[in-house]
């Protein structure tokens, strides 16, 4: 037997789990995919709630080595990062409000959930 999801549903859930980058400077912003992981059963909004999770680990992660390298670069490496990380939540948005019946994957990650 075949469930049925709701797509408003759907769109609203997997957007606000990769929107949820742009409240990245504070640490709860990881918080709302893993609570939405948690609490729903929509397979696809799970599966953008995971590639959330892990995206927001491989912004901080990438974050720690740039930071410093932006120091050396005059902060050319920061900047280049902060727009890329920008770029690609918007484009995740985007998939997910155009495309809600498959999950978006993130390119060039490190995937530990």
């Amino acid at each position: 037997m075949q469930s049925t999801y709701d797509t408003d549903k759907r769109k609203l859930l997997s957007s606000l789990c990769h929107g949820s980058i742009f409240l990245s400077s504070l640490l709860v912003s990881i918080g709302i995919p893993i609570a939405i992981l948690v609490v729903s059963e929509d397979p696809v909004v799970k599966e953008n709630a995971k590639e959330a999770i892990n995206f927001h680990l491989n912004v901080w992660l990438y974050g720690l080595i740039l930071v410093p390298l932006s120091f050396i670069t005059f902060g050319l490496a920061g900047g280049i990062w902060w727009l890329v990380h920008w770029g690609l939540s918007i484009w995740a948005i985007t998939h997910c409000l155009r495309t809600p019946e498959t999950a978006f994957r993130y390119p060039f990650i490190f995937r530990v959930v």
